[in-house]
């Protein structure tokens, strides 16, 4: 976190000059020379940095360049829609990726098997904003079932807005949840079907057939069991990445999350959202892969029985 910070700092020493890009060209030198005290810039580096991270802990990233709107309730407006977006494609992505792994690993030479495959292989290589103009022109244009744009309507908790509660919300969530499930799901597919043929091979799967155990107990209660492990392991990873890369689906969907906030910032070389951001990016994956660590206790018993 306090590498990413030094990044994140460092935009504001390197890229742009945030006073140009807060005042006018009408503004005399000698009101330029004050906002830089008031802002703290004349202080040295290491001050700064300092006060950089001070502020970050308590939430504080200045205000926008563009919107002239502190940063924190920029991301406390954008963050709800990018989570549920991220959450949803998440979930779509496990139901779906985990079970066709599985049958593609147990029954190899099916004609689903190789079309699931076949599949995997084409979600995987096309790229996402693709997939994205294809569902809107099929789904959005010709069959007009689903809104091509936007979010629909929010429902106001309090700290927290969400479209979940509204039909028109599931509506507009559908495509772009999807097109960001389809590239993590067909990753699944390929993961959950590798460590599944390399756990069916292994002498202890051989043992329980050979203790006459039910195929569907050894297949489910050993085999899948022992390839969650490391699967779990780059799962956790993709869905920090949903949350981290879904600007380019946000983009196609103009989807008000994070990621679109993200790519207007760069645009505008709005410094304090673009640190902001890297620093969120970044506690979101140092969570995700402490939540992973703890997964694996629960997993594997040989790594309970160590500690």
């Amino acid at each position: 976190m306090l590498t990413v910070a030094l990044i994140a700092f460092a935009l504001f020493q390197y890229v742009g000059d945030p006073i140009s890009n807060m005042v006018g060209q009408d503004t005399s030198v000698a009101e330029r020379e004050q906002l830089k005290q008031d802002l703290g810039l004349n202080d040295s580096t290491i001050v700064q940095f300092g006060r950089f991270v001070k502020n970050a802990i308590h939430g504080e990233f200045g205000k926008s360049y563009r919107l002239r709107k502190p940063v924190r309730e920029l991301i406390a407006e954008r963050f709800p829609a990018t989570l549920e977006l991220s959450l949803l494609s998440a979930v779509i992505a496990l139901l779906v990726g985990i079970p066709m792994g599985v049958y593609t690993a147990l029954h190899q030479d099916s004609w689903l098997s190789q079309g699931f495959m076949t599949l995997s292989l084409i979600g995987i290589s096309l790229p996402t904003f693709l997939i994205g103009i294809f569902l809107i022109l099929f789904f959005g244009v010709m069959l007009q079932w689903l809104p091509t744009f936007g979010r629909g309507e929010t429902v106001d908790l309090g700290w927290w807005t969400t479209g979940l509660l509204t039909a028109s919300g599931w509506k507009s969530l559908i495509m772009p949840a999807i097109t960001l499930a389809i590239f993590q799901m067909t990753l699944i597919v390929r993961l959950i079907r590798a460590e599944m043929l390399e756990v069916l091979r292994s002498d202890y799967i051989k043992f329980a057939r050979a203790r006459g155990l039910k195929e569907q107990s050894i297949s489910f209660s050993h085999a899948l069991k022992n390839t969650l492990v490391p699967v779990i392991t780059i799962i956790g990873l993709q869905i920090g990445s949903l949350i981290a890369f879904a600007i380019i689906t946000e983009s196609v969907f103009q989807w008000p999350g994070m990621g679109l906030l993200f790519i207007q910032a760069i645009e505008e070389v709005d410094i304090p959202i673009m640190s902001a951001y890297l620093l969120l990016i970044a506690f979101v994956f140092v969570v995700i892969n402490l939540v992973v660590d703890i997964l694996y206790y629960a997993i594997d018993p040989r790594l309970r029985m160590n500690a």
